[in-house]
């Protein structure tokens, strides 16, 4: 069946979750992060998945704010940056950050060709409205779907059925866009066509499933829907 929907990730596929730290490094208010500021954004990002896996796992589900909070707090620890007003600014960051530049000329693409687009995302319902607004691109997208509505972290099945749930299409209608590769595997293993957007150049992950296709960024998108 042809392609009729496609669906996001939001952090690290449509918005660059390393721009928080970059851009408070730049700010003279906060000196600690001039030359850590990139193993805070690794470390805080790694921990923020850990903490959604562990606590999926132990039927322990909290909003994703509250796992971002927590893997930041360990990744400042961590790197020894103990300013409170350092910690406040991150998460005021958190809350813009930027999408990548591919972002809206890729999904106006999708649109143009009458597809629906949606973003499929750990994230909370506020704080992905705040990200999507910031980065302006509310009007390219159809729906923002959270996991909240089913109470549990990617990559349980119940999340992406929300996808058929909402639009009424079949799990081969759809293509499924992640920047973490076990979210791109977790998807093809349910059913999806699915892309790995694989920035860093980073191995591929050895699960139960396989991307369909691996591309450096999101430019080529529309040619694969």
């Amino acid at each position: 069946m042809p392609i009729t929907t496609c669906v996001f990730d939001a952090y690290g596929t449509l918005f660059d979750v390393g721009a928080a730290a970059a851009q408070a490094a730049k700010e003279p208010e906060h000196p600690a992060l001039a030359t850590v500021w990139p193993a805070i954004a690794r470390d805080w990002r790694l921990k923020q998945l850990q903490y959604t896996w562990l606590r999926a796992v132990a039927g322990r589900h909290c909003d994703f704010w509250q796992v971002t909070q927590d893997g930041l707090d360990w990744a400042l620890e961590a790197n020894k940056v103990t300013a409170p007003a350092t910690r406040t600014r991150l998460l005021e960051l958190y809350w813009e950050l930027a999408a990548y530049p591919e972002v809206p000329a890729m999904l106006a693409a999708l649109k143009d060709r009458g597809l629906h687009t949606a973003i499929l995302s750990n994230g909370s319902p506020a704080m992905l409205d705040a990200a999507v607004q910031s980065a302006g691109i509310g009007d390219l997208l159809d729906k923002v779907l959270s996991v909240e509505d089913v109470g549990v972290f990617k990559p349980h099945t119940r999340v992406y059925d929300l996808v058929g749930q909402h639009f009424g299409c079949a799990r081969n209608e759809v293509l499924f866009v992640s920047s973490n590769g076990w979210d791109a595997a977790g998807a093809a293993g349910y059913g999806f066509h699915t892309v790995w957007v694989n920035r860093a150049g980073e191995p591929l992950d050895r699960l139960y499933a396989a991307p369909q296709h691996v591309l450096p960024d999101l430019t080529k998108i529309p040619e694969l829907a």
